[in-house]
């Protein structure tokens, strides 16, 4: 999933969105979840994480939030429990009309550039005492991949609509305690895992997945162009160097 109000193939990234859903189970289990709490699914995608997030709450609910409007079609068509609801929003622009137990995200913090505002409003949603378990793309992560992307990128016909462009931030572990902790989390804990990919449907994963953003900026007539071009470069099985960046943390309780 992405944060923000781009839109994506949300058909396809349901289709190779495999990777995703296999990091996302050690994030679920370190929620602790007894099955009764509300938990925001902070970027839910396409649902099919947040279908895993469900089935950990039997008693419970999850608030499932992304910015792309095909993403939140695409999961109002899987999460059909009413257990389960669906908010349109930015991130950075959320607000509950309740607080929430926990806050679940998986793969979508590395597209949101603004981090103090995130947490800010993700610390915000939490009741006193909750806790953030989440997941995404940390300092090096995809290395080699935005490498040749970038190399792809900074000749023409391309240059003149992605020179400089970034839709990234791959923060580092340590930055991001500081400003988990400047937002008001206590018990800190930021760590990167270094995860490498071999996605079973590369060409398809690497267009919808990895370089929509790019291929938004140019004209529909040169997106096939780019994305030949940078598969040259990887090659037809190209691994995807992931690093993980992994956040843990709590909203303190309110006074006595």
């Amino acid at each position: 999933m992405a944060a923000g109000t781009r839109d994506w193939d949300a058909r396809t990234y349901d289709r190779v969105s495999g990777p995703q859903l296999s990091w996302a189970g050690a994030v679920i289990a370190r929620l602790e979840l007894t099955g009764e709490e509300t938990v925001l699914d902070a970027g839910c995608g396409s649902g099919r994480v947040t279908e895993l997030l469900l089935k950990e709450l039997p008693r419970g609910s999850v608030v499932a939030v992304d910015g792309s409007a095909t993403m939140l079609e695409q999961a109002r068509r899987r999460l059909t429990s009413s257990r389960a609801r669906l908010i349109h929003s930015d991130l950075l622009d959320l607000g509950l009309d309740e607080p929430v137990d926990a806050v679940f995200s998986n793969a979508v913090f590395h597209w949101v550039l603004d981090h103090p505002r995130l947490f800010a409003r993700l610390h915000a949603a939490l009741r006193p005492g909750g806790r953030v378990e989440a997941q995404c793309g940390g300092e090096g992560n995809t290395a080699r991949l935005y490498r040749a992307v970038g190399e792809v990128a900074a000749r023409e016909p391309f240059a003149e609509h992605l020179s400089g462009f970034n839709p990234h931030h791959f923060a580092a572990a340590g930055d991001t305690e500081q400003l988990l902790e400047a937002a008001g989390f206590e018990r800190v804990r930021c760590w990167l895992e270094p995860r490498p990919v071999r996605p079973p449907e590369p060409r398809e994963y690497i267009r919808s997945v990895c370089i929509g953003a790019h291929s938004d900026r140019l004209p529909e007539g040169r997106r096939a162009e780019f994305l030949a071009s940078v598969m040259e470069r990887l090659g037809d099985d190209p691994e995807i160097d992931y690093v993980r960046l992994n956040i843990s943390a709590r909203k303190g309780t309110a006074p006595a």
